[in-house]
């Protein structure tokens, strides 16, 4: 089993910058993708990023492209996901996924373990 918990979230000016952490535990795998996602309300759950753990290999959407960056601490077992630039179409509930498989994907049905989110909110 593994457990995700994310960490960062709050309230934030249009503009400004919040970094997101989401740190795994229990039986981690040698190689697996970790992705964050988000879901406002009344919306879809959308994917945002994901780096795929071995190789550090990132891909994002293209609505976050040049303002967000996914970074990972192996040491930590810890994903970031550093926001710029942030925008009120940002607002959502952000969570982190981890997929057994090591290969990167942006459906979240294709994603193992889910954290318990951290809510974003960017006023205008």
């Amino acid at each position: 089993q593994v457990q995700l918990v994310e960490s960062g979230g709050g309230l934030v000016q249009a503009g400004g910058s919040l970094r997101l952490s989401c740190a795994a535990s229990g039986r981690i795998f040698s190689d697996y993708g970790m992705g964050w996602f988000r879901q406002a309300p009344a919306k879809q759950r959308e994917f945002v990023a994901v780096v795929r753990w071995s190789s550090g290999n990132t891909y994002y959407a293209d609505s976050v492209k040049g303002r967000f960056t996914i970074s990972r601490d192996n040491a930590k077992n810890t994903v970031y996901l550093q926001m710029n630039s942030l925008k009120p179409e940002d607002t959502a509930l952000y969570y982190c996924a981890l997929r057994r498989t090591g290969s990167t994907s942006i459906i979240p049905e294709d994603y193992d373990y889910w954290g318990q989110g951290t809510q974003v909110t960017v006023s205008s």
